[in-house]
């Protein structure tokens, strides 16, 4: 079990130990989870949602759209001429 003592800065802010930081692998960015439990204060980190991810990828994208599936076999079968 690892276990690190740190000093809360001035803003409140703390720093999480670099050896805890890369068995949990955060970087900058990551986000952080802080869960309260009676007296004890459990940080972890968020789970990494791919869906979520690729949602706000294609909303930022141009819109797209649909293609016939019979305009895409054409186009293949022009291809292979």
């Amino acid at each position: 079990m690892l276990e690190e003592e740190m000093r809360v800065g001035p803003k409140g802010q703390v720093v999480i130990p670099r050896p805890l930081r890369k068995v949990l692998n955060i970087q900058p960015g990551s986000k952080i989870i802080f869960k309260l439990e009676g007296e004890r204060l459990i940080l972890k980190k968020a789970s990494f949602d791919t869906v979520g991810v690729l949602e706000s990828i294609a909303k930022k994208g141009p819109s797209m759209s649909k293609i016939s599936p019979h305009t895409y076999e054409e186009e293949l079968s022009m291809r292979n001429v």
